[in-house]
């Protein structure tokens, strides 16, 4: 945990910015695996850590803000829980450290709730995303599953307090980017041909571990990286193959990381390999130049993608005006997924929140293909955290499926294109800090090129 004092700080802004009413925010419980006591690791719901840094099962919370009361309510362990688990300390004693004096039972929660509706005060709470919190909305305020009508207000408020980094979460967020880089640079020297990806994994994973952290999501070790989320680690890595690894740690204060490398799987890239991976180099390395507030990210994605289609063009695969191409959206061919995200309590930041105020400030999606996965759209501004990761990727079944459509031929050769098509799919991600000028890398710096890939294997 953090000091008190950002705690309560942090509180009051959200009772600045949400106005009025009562915000009630739900902590997480366990979760049986197979069943009730072999649990699936416990993760604090992350608006819960930001206000009241508690992680902790079995915890809610009010912020009154009509009445001046912050509550935490919650459940002291019995002998029975001691005997398992050990001793801790109480919920008072916890919750002090976050500058709250007022505890009560879980029981409590309900009647202090039924006293605010009763008197007509508004309840804000953020959208649900397990069902426990579902049903917990059901048991509380009497809201039927699926008419759920989580609080605009309260969901801007969030967004923008946690949007914006303090310097206390960025050196947490260093943390968790350093950690994560020494798991791709364990990576790129464990990759051996002959391996199972899993082994890959198993040798990254570890870092994480002998760091005293945790995975920020499951770990993405494929030889086809054509997928863009394959989790799948039981194929044999090849001669010739390139294994595209996205790995991150987790901080115990729940801070992410989140990196990705493509490595190949000999000593060497193979000619062919470098000519779409210096493509997708320069298209990163174009994104990372445009960093800086004010700059709208749709802007740096639309010219990270015109990088791509232009090396394309000049390999045969794609023709015609890299400009209009991406208009068109034809680039999604091979740039089906957004450019980055924010990051930071989530590795995907509030994406449970929904991306349309995260990522673009209430402005709404594109639904073309490619553009609608872009999770950030939005001008950025001095504090945000985010990724840089675009990708060029030779997917068979979207090559067939335009292909029998004739979709894209102005921009798209298919005659060139299929001799590609087993090619596979090549990412490289680093994580940023907007700064007052520009960006800063977070973390060290992990191999991108293909001469700093080739001198640690």
């Amino acid at each position: 945990m953090f000091d008190k004092e950002i705690y309560i700080r942090r509180r009051e802004a959200l009772r600045n910015a949400t106005g009025s009413g009562l915000v009630l925010l739900f902590g997480n419980d366990e979760c049986g695996v197979n069943y009730e006591d072999n649990t699936y690791p416990f993760r604090q719901d992350s608006t819960f850590l930001y206000f009241f840094g508690q992680p902790y099962a079995g915890l809610n919370a009010i912020i009154d803000i009509d009445n001046g009361r912050e509550i935490i309510f919650g459940d002291e362990l019995t002998i029975d829980h001691i005997v398992w688990m050990g001793n801790q300390p109480t919920i008072h004693e916890k919750a002090a450290l976050a500058g709250i004096s007022d505890t009560r039972p879980s029981a409590d929660l309900k009647k202090y709730l039924d006293k605010a509706v009763a008197s007509g005060q508004k309840i804000h709470y953020l959208p649900p995303y397990r069902d426990t919190h579902r049903l917990r909305l059901l048991e509380l305020l009497g809201i039927r599953l699926g008419y759920e009508k989580p609080s605009v207000d309260l969901i801007k408020a969030v967004v923008d307090l946690r949007n914006h980094k303090q310097p206390e979460e960025i050196e947490e967020i260093e943390k968790a980017c350093r950690v994560t880089a020494d798991m791709h640079i364990e990576a790129t020297r464990a990759v051996r041909v002959g391996m199972h990806e899993y082994e890959v994994s198993a040798a990254l994973e570890a870092v994480a571990q002998a760091n005293g952290c945790a995975l920020s999501f499951p770990t993405i070790a494929t030889v086809h990286g054509e997928t863009l989320h394959n989790h799948y680690h039981g194929n044999i890595i090849k001669e010739g193959d390139m294994l595209l690894v996205d790995a991150g740690a987790e901080t115990p204060e729940g801070y992410a990381g989140d990196m990705s490398s493509t490595i190949c799987a000999g000593r060497r890239f193979t000619e062919r390999q470098k000519l779409i991976y210096d493509i997708q180099v320069a298209s990163h390395l174009a994104a990372v130049a445009d960093l800086r507030p004010g700059k709208p990210f749709v802007e740096i994605y639309e010219h990270a993608a015109e990088v791509i289609c232009d090396g394309l063009r000049g390999l045969g695969i794609m023709k015609g005006d890299p400009h209009e191409a991406v208009k068109a959206g034809a680039h999604a061919m091979f740039f089906p997924c957004g450019l980055g995200h924010m990051m930071g309590l989530d590795v995907h930041d509030m994406e449970n929140l929904g991306e349309v105020w995260v990522g673009y400030g209430g402005n709404p999606k594109s639904t073309q293909f490619g553009r609608k996965s872009l999770r950030l759209a939005r001008p950025l501004e001095e504090g945000f955290v985010l990724t840089i990761e675009p990708g060029v990727y030779f997917i068979p079944e979207l090559i067939d499926y335009w292909g029998a459509e004739k979709r894209f031929e102005d921009f798209i050769n298919y005659a060139e294109l299929n001799k590609w098509r087993d090619f596979g799919g090549i990412r490289n991600e680093e994580d940023y800090l907007i700064t007052a000028d520009g960006a800063r890398r977070l973390g060290k710096k992990i191999p991108l090129t293909t001469e700093e890939v080739e001198a640690m294997r």
